[in-house]
């Protein structure tokens, strides 16, 4: 059976969803996951998954970040070739799209960094992503994964063989685009920055006055390694103050960032976004609207926040990220 990949429209659009339906696929993503971190987790040795894997409820589930630092779980480092290919396997099953492209690309611009900083920086490493496994992956009971290292954390909750938080989910990019050497040109997150740059440059006059909240962007995003995102109130201009035009530039820059999870993921985030009043989505923009400055973005409706920022670096350093505003790691906002 085909697997129809979801798209966003508004009339159909939305963000992550604390349970996934997973009508018309074949196979629920949770028991993909389920099934690839059970072949990962038994290809470990003993002293390998001791380190891999954690109680459900552990509190290291909810220790997300994305800077350059050592964390719990097992490197990828340490991994023979056989279980690498595990590994990959089971990150696989938590990106769609060009989710999986960018996820290792990420990755591989540690050597660029390494390259590019000769030493002077932090550790910069490749294979220095860690996987982490909390609880035991069935297709009952509750269990969750991470992988993470320096600008990536994909984080999963699944119960009952579904995926029930897919949240925070970063991505990071340094350099932003490649300026130099034989991979120059590479531009990990174009679509996420471009198209957020067309919709800005497409506002009218009073449009932006709404829509450009600050002469200059902030430092970086907010509240990373929170458990839950920041509460404050969406500023920008509402989706219902846009014409067809930039309409569609907003759909398509929320898409781009629901399209690189699975499509099940994707398809939940979005039937939130249309549940909750799509007409109420913010966009706020900071700094100029010029790709070679310092600038970032905010989208927020009821169920989700992205937020993005090219600030570091000469602005050729991006951090963003999709957070779910009714609860991160499948915590819901009320409980905590």
């Amino acid at each position: 059976m085909k697997r129809m990949k979801p798209s966003l429209v508004l009339a159909s659009a939305a963000v992550v969803g604390l349970a996934v339906v997973a009508s018309g696929y074949v196979e629920q993503t949770g028991t993909r996951m389920a099934t690839a971190a059970g072949r990962f987790v038994g290809a470990l040795g003993k002293e390998q998954a001791a380190k891999a894997v954690f109680p459900y409820d552990s509190p290291e589930r909810l220790n997300w970040h994305f800077i350059p630092r050592d964390r719990k779980g097992i490197p990828i480092k340490e991994l023979t070739p056989a279980q690498r290919a595990l590994a990959f396997g089971l990150i696989a099953t938590g990106t769609g799209g060009g989710g999986y492209l960018k996820a290792t690309t990420i990755m591989s611009l540690e050597q660029v960094l390494l390259e590019l900083e000769k030493g002077r920086g932090p550790v910069r490493d490749p294979e220095r992503y860690f996987l982490t496994i909390f609880g035991t992956p069935s297709d009952t009971g509750k269990w969750g994964w991470r992988v993470e290292g320096h600008h990536l954390s994909l984080n999963f909750a699944i119960e009952d063989g579904k995926v029930v938080g897919a949240t925070p989910t970063f991505f990071g990019s340094n350099p932003a685009e490649v300026r130099e050497g034989p991979r120059q040109g590479v531009r990990t997150l174009a679509d996420r920055e471009d198209t957020a740059l067309r919709l800005v440059q497409a506002l009218d006059g009073n449009q932006q006055k709404t829509a450009i909240v600050a002469p200059e962007a902030p430092r970086d995003i907010r509240a990373a390694n929170t458990p839950q995102p920041p509460a404050d109130a969406a500023p920008g201009i509402a989706y219902d103050a846009l014409n067809a035009d930039q309409k569609g530039y907003l759909r398509a820059l929320i898409d781009a960032y629901s399209s690189d999870m699975p499509d099940e993921v994707a398809k939940s985030w979005l039937d939130e976004i249309r549940r909750a009043n799509p007409e109420g989505i913010r966009f706020a923009w900071y700094g100029p609207a010029d790709r070679t400055r310092p600038h970032a973005y905010r989208v927020q409706g009821p169920t989700f926040l992205i937020e993005f920022n090219n600030t570091q670096n000469n602005a050729n350093h991006i951090h963003s990220v999709w957070r779910n505003m009714l609860g991160d790691f499948a915590i819901p906002v009320a409980a905590k």
